[in-house]
């Protein structure tokens, strides 16, 4: 259990905690993260800063009348890279968490949350599929009720959900493990998972014990 508590009423604050752990997680399992999309928006960032530092020490030393035509272009140069800023976080990160590769095979996660829902979405693209895997589960899974992360569950959900991620954390991808400890929204509703296999095999399975 995580030292670190947070406001289970926060879904900001369980998807940016969940965000991390997840990233945490798979570096300790030797994926080898790539930072180079998070690089380019990060030179972006520092790009438009710089513009604004340097034409505010211009105006500050030369004044507005000396400056006023750089100051026009800064402007102009500023708004370009805030829209490349904004674009590239939409349109090439879509809410990336991690980017990396282990034994050759790439995955890449992107994370995202739904107002007044408290579940965690992903969406998971892996060099060895052909389409995205799309996963759900609430935040109730692996938070306890007062705001403590537990790790278990979690890595649990992961390893059996993602075959590359199974393939680095055996023990975690156990199914039998999966059946114990996640339960989807969507199986609650009694409606179709992300996993409807798993789900119709943990449905059968407690049809069978009633049954005995």
């Amino acid at each position: 259990m995580s030292d670190t508590k947070i406001s289970p009423h926060s879904l900001n604050d369980l998807k940016n905690t969940t965000d991390d752990c997840l990233a945490n997680y798979l570096r300790s399992l030797s994926f080898v993260q790539d930072n180079s999309k998070l690089d380019i928006r990060l030179a972006v960032g520092y790009a438009a800063v710089v513009i604004s530092a340097v034409t505010f020490a211009a105006d500050y030393k030369l004044g507005w009348e000396a400056t006023k035509t750089g100051t026009a272009v800064a402007v102009v140069a500023y708004a370009a890279l805030n829209a490349v800023y904004t674009w590239w976080m939409w349109m090439v990160e879509k809410g990336m968490v991690f980017e990396g590769v282990r034994g050759g095979k790439k995955v890449s996660i992107a994370s995202k949350t739904k107002k007044h829902d408290p579940t965690y979405y992903l969406t998971v693209t892996t060099s060895s599929s052909s389409q995205p895997i799309q996963l759900q589960c609430p935040f109730t899974t692996w938070f306890t009720q007062d705001g403590y992360f537990v790790a278990q569950p979690f890595q649990q959900w992961l390893a059996s959900s993602v075959a590359v991620i199974g393939e680095a954390d055996s023990k975690n991808a156990a199914k039998s493990e999966k059946d114990e400890l996640f339960v989807s929204e969507a199986e609650r509703n009694g409606t179709t998972s992300t996993s409807g296999a798993d789900a119709s095999h943990a449905k059968g399975t407690k049809r069978g014990k009633k049954k005995s």
